[in-house]
């Protein structure tokens, strides 16, 4: 099959936005080109290179985009039709925020290359204090109280190459004890719950709409040696979930977590935690004011560059 590669040009501070309006049209494998996370990448200490690839040093200089793929045919080509008639609508509903010039830049690509041009924008990120993210075709030097997570984030979000998914990390390491029941809402790649489990969590549940999300889930926790420790869900949260949970985590975009506020506290105890990440700080106080209002309270607020995670419990 032969498919489309679509480069949507923006800017740094728009790209929650963007990414989270291609997700609602149907697009998953989203990817991101961003000369500020490129600059931040060449300034990490904590990672050592002997050389870096003249085709990665482009991205020193590149333009802000989302890249994203779709088949080439009919069904592709209305895919994109209804994104170019809706995309300005962004505009209008946050004038707050710069959005570039939103124009679309298409090349086709053939199925073999799509399967893995994306896998050269990860390599091993350092999170929190002992936990290493590590793609499965990657080594990686361990210390020797350190935790490595391999992934193979495949097309499902989340993989510890932003900020929003170090932050919840970091709060999981404070989090997850021997006894802990974990929820992770949107569990993407399964990152945060396969994280839980190899931290020592009693037990690990995730749930996603996208199935292929939830069989990427599936394989990454078979690849840390927890894959028959964790329950997954493919559907609707409320449909799929019963019970409390020691802690919770949240990881999506900041309408979705303001939505999810009107149901989440009926998953949680006195005493548990909820972790919600994903939130351009422009919009941190509209997820807060919504946490708050659905009877939560603050405990702890952790942000990276333009990113925020929050940390709640019951009132």
């Amino acid at each position: 099959m032969e498919w489309t590669q679509v480069k949507l040009y923006t800017t740094t501070e728009a790209i929650e936005i963007v990414s989270g309006f291609l997700i609602s049209h149907g697009l998953r494998g989203i990817m991101i080109e961003d000369a500020q996370d490129f600059q931040n990448f060449l300034e990490d200490t904590t990672i050592h290179w002997d050389y870096i690839d003249d085709e990665l040093m482009k991205m020193k200089e590149c333009e802000t985009a989302v890249i994203f793929y779709i088949p080439d045919n009919m069904q592709g080509l209305e895919m994109l039709r209804q994104i170019r008639g809706s995309i300005e609508s962004l505009r209008e509903e946050t004038p707050s925020i710069d959005f570039g010039r939103l124009s679309f830049a298409c090349e086709s690509i053939r199925e073999e290359d799509w399967e893995t041009a994306w896998k050269k924008y990860y390599h091993p990120v350092r999170v929190g204090k002992h936990l290493v993210v590590c793609p499965c075709w990657e080594t990686c030097e361990l210390g020797k109280d350190d935790i490595r997570v391999t992934l193979d984030p495949g097309m499902a979000f989340g993989t510890g190459t932003h900020e929003t998914t170090r932050l919840c990390m970091q709060f999981l390491e404070d989090a997850i004890t021997p006894q802990t029941t974990m929820l992770d809402i949107g569990t993407g790649s399964g990152i945060l719950a396969a994280t839980a489990l190899l931290l020592g969590a009693k037990s690990a549940v995730g749930v996603d709409i996208d199935e292929l999300a939830v069989k990427i889930a599936q394989e990454n926790a078979d690849l840390n040696g927890v894959g028959e420790q964790i329950e997954l869900h493919c559907g609707d949260l409320t449909e799929q979930i019963t019970g409390t949970y020691d802690v919770i985590c949240a990881n999506i975009v900041a309408d979705v977590l303001i939505r999810l506020s009107q149901t989440v506290t009926q998953f949680m105890h006195k005493a548990s935690v909820l972790i919600v990440s994903g939130i351009i700080e422009d919009r941190c106080q509209d997820v807060t004011e919504a946490l708050l209002q659905a009877g939560l309270r603050v405990l702890e607020q952790k942000q990276e560059n333009d990113w925020v995670s929050i940390k709640l419990c019951l009132n």
